[in-house]
């Protein structure tokens, strides 16, 4: 289950931005637990201008999702946004405009897996 961050939690973060794939970053990374997570997206479907777009995200290994669920993106001049908070060791997500319309990075999706904060 991915939780949406407090104002608070947003503000602490650390800041390092990693770009995943073009049209995709994440910010901060690594990606910790129970840690706020924004995705940033300016893919195909914002080059597309779609008027709404949804990271359609899940847990798990990327044959088998769980906690499936569709976060709204917001839109900051020609990127779209959403910040998460992941609760389990990998997280996988596309994107939809929900006109039917995916950004699924071919087929393969986006997965990452998270750090559990601890250092040895």
């Amino acid at each position: 289950m991915f939780k949406l961050p407090t104002a608070e939690k947003r503000i602490k973060n650390k800041k390092q931005t990693a770009y995943v794939e073009e049209g995709v970053s994440i910010t901060p990374m690594p990606v910790t637990m129970d840690e706020t997570v924004t995705i940033t997206y300016d893919g195909l479907l914002a080059q597309n201008k779609a008027e709404t777009i949804y990271a359609h995200m899940g847990n798990g290994f990327s044959d088998s999702w769980t906690n499936i669920q569709d976060i709204p993106m917001k839109k900051e001049r020609t990127v779209w946004t959403a910040s998460v908070i992941p609760a389990d060791s990998r997280m996988n997500f596309c994107f939809h405009d929900g006109a039917d319309n995916w950004d699924n990075n071919n087929g393969y999706n986006w997965s990452l897996t998270i750090h559990n904060g601890k250092q040895f």
